[in-house]
């Protein structure tokens, strides 16, 4: 299979401070991946680096075939999906009164709102896939105006429009009640269900139970190094994830999901 990304040996060295200490994950077509670890585990640096916007002290990157220092970053990000807050923050901000469908359609320019006319296609599309996350009722409503977790499921539908052979989603949940997060959740497995071209995804969290029973493998960190990567049940065992969260720690699985506990 196609190697999406490499990294080899990478660091990351602030000062005094190693944000990343030669990590070393290797992400291919087809895999589904989930970036887990506690807070200040390094999660975002790894995203960074990925996207081109932080440098590594040593090692090597490539991305989707493009090794850093030998490509224009800026093509490559067009070519990668991202779903974060801070996306949110610059539609709502800059864009809030669109309409949460043009706010989709936008996604076929890979801009922050919409500069010309969109074609029916792209229309009817951006309508399915609003519709399979559960949010073809929010296609008239402003942006600014939707819940988090309305917003969530506008920018994934967003993202999934552009057909990235990458797509990166930063911690979608985060905010979001037991509803909202299962509501966002069920949409996600169905785009994953009924779309054709499905995109490798990296989805970054620090709670065991987002991880759906889809996902193949697990990428996790503490304090910046690598506790494990690998198939997800070789990676989520008590052993590893108490080394991770610095806790005596328990893990259960339910339907394929795994719940965390205190032991």
């Amino acid at each position: 299979m196609e190697e999406l990304i490499k990294l080899e040996d990478v660091s990351l060295i602030r000062g005094q401070r190693t944000l990343l200490d030669a990590m070393s994950w290797t992400v291919r077509e087809g895999e589904q991946w989930a970036l887990m670890g506690p807070n200040g585990a390094g999660k975002t640096t790894v995203l960074n680096i990925i996207n081109g916007y932080l440098w590594p002290s040593q090692g090597q990157v490539q991305v989707l075939g493009a090794r850093f220092g030998e490509t224009d970053l800026r093509d490559l990000r067009r070519r990668l999906g991202w779903v974060s807050a801070d996306l949110i923050a610059q539609i709502a901000g800059y864009h809030g009164e669109m309409p949460a469908l043009d706010v989709v359609m936008s996604g076929s320019e890979a801009s922050i709102g919409l500069y010309r006319p969109i074609g029916g296609e792209v229309r009817e599309r951006a309508r399915q896939l609003l519709a399979w996350l559960g949010a073809e009722s929010l296609s008239d409503r402003a942006f600014a105006i939707l819940s988090q977790g309305e917003k969530q499921r506008v920018v994934l539908a967003r993202a999934w429009l552009a057909n990235p052979a990458l797509l990166i989603l930063d911690e979608p949940a985060s905010g979001l009640d037991l509803v909202g997060r299962e509501t966002l959740l069920r949409g996600l497995s169905r785009l994953i269900a009924e779309s054709e071209n499905t995109p490798t995804l990296i989805y970054v969290t620090h709670h065991a139970e987002e991880i759906l029973p889809w996902f193949t493998h697990v990428l996790l960190l503490a304090g910046g190094k690598t506790i494990a990567a690998g198939e997800k049940r070789q990676v989520l065992t008590d052993a590893l994830m108490a080394r991770a969260f610095g806790l005596p720690v328990a893990l259960v699985w339910r339907e394929g999901r795994p719940w965390l506990t205190l032991s």
